[in-house]
C-alpha cells in the first residue's frame, strides 16, 4: 500500500488531483508548524520542502498537481493554517482551490479523501483515530474510477481559486 502509493507521485504522466474533505489532518510533520501558526509565530514550512520540490519538478516537466479543499465557514484554525500554507504550494505550481462544505454537499461530493492520477489510478485515503493518515488503498474498479473523475470535475467546477478564496476570507 505505502510504496505503491508513494510511487504514484513520481510516476504519473499528466495530472495528480486530490480531494480533501476532512476538517483537520494530523500529519506528524505539521504539528510544530501548526503550533507556531496558532501562536502567531513565523514559520518557513521547512518540513514541506520535499513536497514543494516534487511539485516544482513535476510542474517544470509539464505535469500538473491540483487539489480541492472542502471547508466549513467560518474556517477552523486548521483550515486557516492550511490556507496560509497553501500559498507556498501554489507558488511551487500546485493549483489549490476551495469549496464551502455546504456547496460541496449540494453538489453531492463524497465525504472521503482521494488522489486521482492521470484520471485512471485512484488512491482512496484512510484515516484513523486523531485524524492520522493510515495509508491509501489503490482502487482498480473502473466504475469507481469513473465516479471519482466525475466528483473531481464537479468539485473543480464549484471551487474558488486559492488567492480569490483567501481574499474573500479576509
Amino acid at each position: 500500500m505505502g510504496d505503491d502509493f508513494n510511487a504514484l507521485f513520481r510516476t504519473f504522466e499528466h495530472t495528480a488531483f486530490r480531494l480533501e474533505v476532512r476538517e483537520r489532518y494530523n500529519a506528524p510533520r505539521e504539528v510544530e508548524s501548526f503550533k507556531k501558526f496558532l501562536d502567531g509565530e513565523p514559520d518557513n514550512l521547512e518540513w514541506a520542502e520535499s513536497w514543494l520540490s516534487m511539485v516544482r519538478e513535476a510542474t517544470a516537466a509539464g505535469r500538473r498537481f491540483s487539489r480541492v479543499r472542502v471547508v466549513s465557514i467560518p474556517l477552523s484554525d486548521y483550515s486557516r493554517f492550511s490556507l496560509r500554507a497553501s500559498q507556498f504550494t501554489n507558488a511551487a505550481g500546485e493549483d489549490i482551490r476551495y469549496v464551502n462544505r455546504d456547496v460541496a454537499h449540494d453538489a453531492q461530493l463524497p465525504n472521503h479523501d482521494y488522489w486521482l492520477f492521470d484520471s485512471r489510478k485512484l488512491a482512496m485515503m484512510h484515516f484513523g483515530e486523531h485524524d492520522r493518515f493510515l495509508g491509501a488503498e489503490i482502487i482498480e474498479d473502473p466504475t469507481m474510477i469513473v465516479q471519482h473523475n466525475y466528483w473531481r470535475d464537479a468539485a473543480w467546477h464549484c471551487a474558488v481559486r486559492r488567492d480569490d478564496f483567501d481574499a474573500e476570507q479576509g
